[in-house]
Formats: structure tokens, sequence, C-alpha cells
């Protein structure tokens, strides 16, 4: 049976089992949700060897379970290495959300729920085309699939976990759908991912909140304080302020950029799908180069204070901000996010204390475009979609994408299906069904 055939005979199905696994709550940072986790991986186990998996099994780490299955058919074959991850961001705020997050709806051809896209869709799509592969008696490499439950925290426990299984993990390839394509009919693979320092930064002033009238102008305040700090941290043009944050900065060619340029690209769509009248971002590069080749800094998160309804006229005792500083190839995360410690430290006022929480954080990656893995994801796409697809590197992180480099010795190939305006990681997420659907086809 054709592949088209076998998707039109069990697209209800397909959604039906993927809707099954976005209703677990899978929410890896918010420690409630544990339990979660440990559903999550034992639908994946099912969900693997109902498709056609030799074995699947849970293995425990000191924080969330991975979900490892595998079909060998012959051991002189290539392998597959198949990587995708359960867990998914909070949903916060859920006023946002139009519908339940964990309660997943089509509506105008679109799954909108939590992990609609960002990774149960995506990851979903490789369960299934691994089973169209099996049941029809055309499988020709040996498949092994990796499913971890704690992405969205940074993979912490994950690079311990190919340490000791690397017999078990061993393969010629990793493939991964986590990332994006340019529009529904132009198909990219991406090449290159930033890395990530991720902080938390708490402001701590006087012992205990204070009346605002009774002592404010003569005490300082920490949530001004940390402002002050934080917007000194960009120019006027958008360039990092931080003493040493661009000497290990890759400089990437003219050559490069002008191939760059090539990828399609909408400015005027692009700022309407956001809802922005123009675009913010460093002096001299465009858009795309602003997320793909070039380190940013953003602040995520910041609170402290009164923050209920009506008014409280208080000074606070503490402040607190979230930041992300997005990387590019060759910083080290780790150098950074102590560059970004030790300057918040340093710029901080004696009225105030800093206390600076590296939270999670990973290293740049870049694939090459001339592996034979490479050559034959860029053929499958040329097959579904009738187009050749075009190598963009994305302004998004995976960091376990180095590390499984680092210790297993093998490439990743990141043949993602998503679309900016899946709005993954924001409230009203979602997956086109045209997507999910032409990605099993791509990845079989």
């Amino acid at each position: 049976m054709h592949i088209k055939d076998y998707i039109e005979a069990n697209k209800e199905r397909f959604l039906n089992e993927l809707f099954g696994l976005i209703r677990i709550p899978s929410i890896s940072s918010l420690a409630k949700h544990k339990p979660d986790m440990f559903r999550a991986a034992e639908y994946w186990k099912k969900t693997l060897l109902e498709a056609g998996a030799d074995r699947a099994e849970i293995y425990e780490t000191k924080g969330n379970p991975v979900t490892y299955g595998e079909k060998i058919i012959n051991p002189a074959w290539p392998t597959v290495l198949v990587y995708g991850h359960m867990d998914v961001m909070p949903v916060d705020p859920l006023d946002l959300w139009n519908t339940d997050p964990f309660e997943p709806v089509v509506v105008d051809g679109k799954i909108f729920a939590r992990g609609a896209d960002d990774d149960k869709g995506q990851g979903f799509m490789h369960a299934k085309a691994f089973e169209y592969l099996v049941k029809n008696d055309q499988l020709k490499c040996n498949v092994k699939f990796m499913i971890e439950g704690e992405e969205e925290i940074g993979s912490p426990h994950l690079g311990q976990f190919c340490e000791e299984n690397i017999d078990m993990l061993k393969a010629d390839v990793i493939l991964v759908s986590d990332t994006s394509i340019i529009a529904s009919d132009i198909p990219s693979i991406t090449t290159g991912l930033r890395g990530l320092a991720y902080l938390q930064v708490q402001v701590t002033g006087p012992s205990r909140d204070l009346h605002s009238g009774l002592f404010g102008g003569a005490v300082a305040n920490p949530i001004n304080v940390l402002t002050k700090m934080l917007s000194s941290l960009l120019d006027e043009e958008q360039k990092i302020t931080i003493p040493g944050f661009y000497n290990d900065v890759i400089e990437v060619s003219a050559d490069e950029r002008a191939e760059m340029a090539k990828a399609p690209f909408d400015l005027i769509s692009y700022q309407k799908a956001i809802e922005v009248d123009t675009v913010s971002g460093e002096k001299g590069y465009s858009t795309n180069e602003r997320t793909g080749i070039r380190p940013s800094f953003d602040i995520c998160g910041i609170w402290g204070g009164y923050t209920g309804e009506g008014a409280k006229t208080v000074l606070p005792s503490k402040a607190f901000a979230k930041i992300s500083a997005r990387l590019v190839p060759d910083q080290d995360h780790n150098k950074v996010a102590l560059m970004i410690q030790k300057h918040l430290e340093s710029i901080a006022p004696e009225s105030v204390t800093v206390d600076c929480q590296v939270l999670h954080g990973g290293p740049a990656y870049v694939s090459p475009t001339d592996s034979k893995a490479y050559l034959a994801a860029d053929k499958a796409y040329t097959e579904a979609f009738g187009i050749k697809p075009v190598p963009v590197r994305s302004g998004g992180s995976i960091p376990i994408i180095s590390t499984f480099e680092k210790v297993l010795g093998i490439k990743s190939i990141l043949m993602g299906f998503g679309l900016e305006s899946d709005a993954i990681h924001s409230p009203n997420e979602n997956y086109p069904l045209e997507n999910f659907y032409k990605g099993i086809q791509t990845i079989k």
C-alpha cells in the first residue's frame, strides 16, 4: 500500500492516538506533573510496541523517564535513532487560551493544544511512519527510538543516560523532528541551532517589604534597580554590552550571508503574523540573520512586589528575572552564563545584593549538508513536497543535540515540519493537519 493511501485509511486513528498523548499534561518544569511524565512514557512505550517495535522499555533517570524502543532487522544494516521529547512547556497564561490546552481540538484544519507541534505532534509522525514501513514490509534499516522527558528544561539527565547506554544507542544518524519549515509549500532542513544560557537573577534590598510612602526615596527599590541593570545590557543598536560577550562569536562570511539571503522570506507577512509594526534587532543584520547567526539577549520573565488586583503601596524586598541568551558557534554556554552573572554582580549598587542561578543551557550546533543522511533527507522532502528543501539555520535551541555528537559520536538531521505560526511555547499552540500528514509521508 502506498504511504498516501495508508495515511488516508488511518488518519482518524492517527489523530485519536495522538490526542491521547496530548491529553497527558506532561509539564517537565512543574514537580506536581512528575506522575504525568511516567504516564507519557508508558503511552510512548505502548505506541512503539503497537507500531511494530521488537521491544520498548522505560528507563528511569535522576529526573524524568526516557522511553526507548527498537526494531533490529539486520545488525549489518544502517541504523536510525529517532529522538523526540514527551514533555511540554507550561500553559500560562491560561486565560489567553481559546480552548483547554490539554483537550485537543481541530479548528480550521489545525490541532490546537499544548504539545500539538512541540513535540508530541512532530514526534508522533515518526511512530506512524515507522508503523507504515513495518506493516507494509518496507523497512530497510534498523530503527531505534529515544523519547525523553526533560527537553523543555534543558535535558539535564539525558547526557548521563547516553553515556550509560552507548552500546544500546549505537546508530549511524539521529533523526529529529522538533524544528520548522519556511512554509507549508516551502520545505527546509534546519542545518544549525543556536546555543543557550538560561539564568534566574534575584535582587534583594531591605529585609522585608516596606511602606512605599514611609521609605520610598530613602531606600533602594529592588525592582527599580533590577530593571535599570537589565536595560543597560543592550545598547541603542541592540548590541549586548557585557564585556567579552562577542569574543568567541564566529563571524559568518559574506558569501554565506548571501546564500542565506536567498531563502524565501516575507518581512511584511512575518510582522503581520505576530502583529508588530516593525522588527527590532542588532543593527547591520537582517531578521533571518539575527535569529540564525547572531547571539541575542532577552528577559523572559520579571516579577516582584505586589501584582494582585487594586493597589498596595509597597516597596518590595526582592525582585526577580529570568534571562535567556541565545548563542552561536563557538560560544561556550557555561562561560557565557558565568560572564552574565559576574557582570550583573559588578554593576549592582551597594544598596542591593545579587544572586544568579544558572537553570540550564547548551552549545550551538551546525550540521553538514554533504552527508549521506542529509542528502537522503533532501531527497525525501523533494519527493513529498515536489520542491527541493532550503537549508536554514534556526534561532531555536535543542541543547542535547550537541551532547549527542560529543557522547555518542553521531550527527543529527533536523527534519522539522512546524510553522512559525504554530505558536509553540505560547497560548493556542497549534499544528496544521496538512503538516502532520505530510511529515509522516516525508519521514517514511
